[in-house]
């Protein structure tokens, strides 16, 4: 869904975006991979609008810091 912008289970094309964000005291749209708020890793959401499916999305920037966490596991 977001380099399509169409929903794989109902091909609706009303896609709306919820921007990651970090908030106060690791509030808001992201994964922490740290100890702290200065590592946390923002999660975009999007939202089918005609069925309700949801599919999140951490932007390309960001995924070397998951790949160099220690929480991360394969």
């Amino acid at each position: 869904m977001n380099r399509t912008r169409i929903c794989p289970k109902c091909g609706s094309n009303e896609i709306y975006v919820i921007d990651g964000y970090t908030g106060p005291y690791g509030s808001g749209n992201n994964v922490m991979i740290g100890a702290t708020v200065f590592t946390a890793v923002k999660v975009n959401r999007y939202i089918c609008c005609t069925c309700g499916f949801t599919e999140e999305w951490i932007g390309r920037e960001d995924l070397e810091k998951v790949k160099n966490s220690k929480k991360a596991h394969r």
